[in-house]
């Protein structure tokens, strides 16, 4: 069995989680994959592999997707990229709290597809709600049960 390792989807990742994120794995000796398309700010402190993609539109995404193996972890806010992900059977969260799986998926895409319609006809503004601790509670509590999870199956 492979060594779990941990991939960001992290254009949009705030970061809090994506410090949190290698700060933990650090601690448990795990390498953590910043993936983008271009170079994310991290403290030089924290150890971690910064993967710069070409710019084209789901280049990250992609990345990761053929590169994740089946016991690590992704985290990203892309409900299209984790329902491939679910598919593919690979641990992934959001940055909000969100376990994605097999159970909540279909129902988390098919929301995300109504809210877009409702955007592309003008019906409501999209928004930045922001980050808050509250956010960032979920996301600890949703990411130390996903990493635990995945690591009882080395035990």
């Amino acid at each position: 069995m492979d060594a779990i390792q941990i991939w960001i989807d992290a254009d949009s990742c705030p970061a809090l989680v994506r410090n949190h994120v290698i700060k933990t794995a650090n601690k448990k000796n795990l390498d953590v994959f910043l993936v983008a398309n271009k170079v994310i700010p991290t403290p030089p402190d924290l150890i971690h592999k910064m993967i710069v993609t070409d710019k084209e539109k789901d280049a990250a995404d992609n990345y990761i997707f053929n590169n994740v193996k089946e016991n690590d972890l992704v985290i990203t806010r892309d409900i299209v990229f984790a329902d491939r992900l679910v598919e593919k059977e690979i641990t992934c969260i959001n940055d909000r709290g969100t376990i994605f799986n097999q159970d909540n998926i279909k129902q988390l895409l098919s929301s995300r597809d109504f809210d877009l319609t409702l955007y592309n006809l003008g019906l409501v503004k999209h928004f930045n709600e922001g980050y808050d601790k509250e956010k960032f509670t979920k996301f600890a509590n949703a990411f130390d049960k996903s990493l635990t999870k995945l690591l009882k199956r080395f035990i």
